[in-house]
């Protein structure tokens, strides 16, 4: 992967890390019950996501 490949993966890894964490931010302060529960589990699948995007971009 040449080097401008990997710092436009690296910076969606970025976003979509910041993207999950957003979505526990509002999972734990404004849902209750099983709605907080599926966006919780939904945060966590994003945040693999970008975990995998950023080691992409570290190889």
């Amino acid at each position: 992967m040449d080097p401008m490949t990997k710092m436009w993966v690296s910076l969606i890894a970025i976003l979509v890390m910041g993207l999950s964490v957003f979505l526990i931010t509002f999972a734990r302060t404004k849902t209750t019950g099983v709605l907080r529960g599926a966006l919780s589990f939904l945060a966590f699948i994003v945040m693999v996501v970008g975990f995998l995007g950023g080691m992409a971009a570290l190889m």
